[in-house]
């Protein structure tokens, strides 16, 4: 027997129990991994609360790192006493053991360590795409990016800044602008006291940005629309404060001919090669020192629900990871 974080029913972190679980052998093409450090992330409460589907009773989380107890019979790339880290599911990363597809894992390097990886694996990942393919920046562009002291908009200042991006970036106070400007911000916005339409417009002479990023949605949607460049492009890639309903269309035209998506990591890592390359491509950053990885939270396994319940009312910065 081992511990597992579970859930019976949706709802808020009380739901999220402790308790004993035998995990499953691992089929011809899985692999068994025991955890060392497990990674927290936005995305795990929308499935806790029923905001993305769930069958249950279930796991949770999709982000760990640690190392291969067990291999399947079709299993080639991977051996036992390997290092991995894993990112993209599937539920029940919130444990001490799991065992998931092969296809799913990345090859953990030696300069780049359990609680490291289980930090910034996810968010890295995403940044990597949000950045490196849907952008496709290439340096002196001056975007916007939405909370970008938390744990994505940490990483995604220092990747903008080693890009030689101008990264604006949105925050909740002096102390997190002071934090994003450290990372390698461009500038910040405080949104609990400017205007963000009004200092964008300010700081791009006019222009607005090329590239809005947006993790927030409902209550940023509009404020985002309305700093696009003509033909710009908006990424809304989150729900925080929850998600964007009853789009209409020819609002895009209204603000200038902009363009839309929104994206997923599993939609860009969507092939083993695919999501190697993309991790290879991060965990070289992590190791050259140019993303530097801040761990400021570090809960037991057994305290998820608390290190949720923080994330969720804001109180984090940079990453949190749980530790089994």
């Amino acid at each position: 027997m081992t511990k597992r974080i579970q859930l019976s029913r949706h709802g808020g972190p009380e739901v999220l129990e402790y308790v004993d679980f035998s995990p499953a052998a691992p089929g011809p093409h899985e692999v068994l991994v025991r955890n060392r450090a497990i990674g927290l992330n936005f995305i795990d409460i929308y499935f806790r609360n029923g905001l993305y589907p769930l069958e249950l009773p279930s796991g949770l989380g999709s982000e760990g790192a640690g190392v291969v107890e067990a291999v399947g019979s079709a299993v080639r790339e991977f051996q036992v006493g390997d290092r991995v880290a894993y990112a993209t599911g599937p539920q029940g990363s919130y444990a001490e053991l799991h065992t998931l597809p092969a296809d799913v894992l990345v090859p953990l390097p030696d300069a780049v360590s359990f609680e490291q990886a289980a930090a910034v694996t996810l968010k890295g990942l995403t940044v990597q795409y949000l950045l490196r393919q849907i952008g496709q920046l290439e340096g002196g562009e001056t975007i916007l990016f939405h909370a970008a002291a938390g744990g994505v908009g940490s990483l995604a200042c220092q990747w903008a800044k080693a890009l030689g991006v101008k990264l604006i970036g949105t925050v909740g106070s002096a102390e997190k602008a002071a934090r994003a400007q450290a990372l390698g911000a461009w500038a910040t916005i405080d949104y609990s006291r400017e205007n963000v339409v009004e200092r964008v417009l300010e700081l791009t002479n006019g222009a607005k940005c090329p590239v809005v990023y947006d993790s927030v949605g409902k209550d940023t949607w509009e404020t985002s629309l309305d700093c696009v460049a003509r033909r710009g492009l908006l990424v809304s890639f989150g729900n925080s404060s929850g998600p964007v309903t009853g789009v209409n269309l020819g609002v895009l035209a209204q603000k200038g001919c902009l363009f839309v998506t929104r994206p997923t990591l599993v939609g860009y890592a969507d092939t083993a090669e695919r999501l190697r390359a993309m991790a290879a491509e991060l965990y070289a950053r992590v190791a050259d020192g140019s993303l530097q990885v801040e761990i400021d939270q570090r809960y037991a396994l057994a305290d998820a629900g608390q290190a949720q319940a923080a994330q969720a009312a804001r109180q984090t910065t940079g990453s949190t990871i749980l530790l089994p």
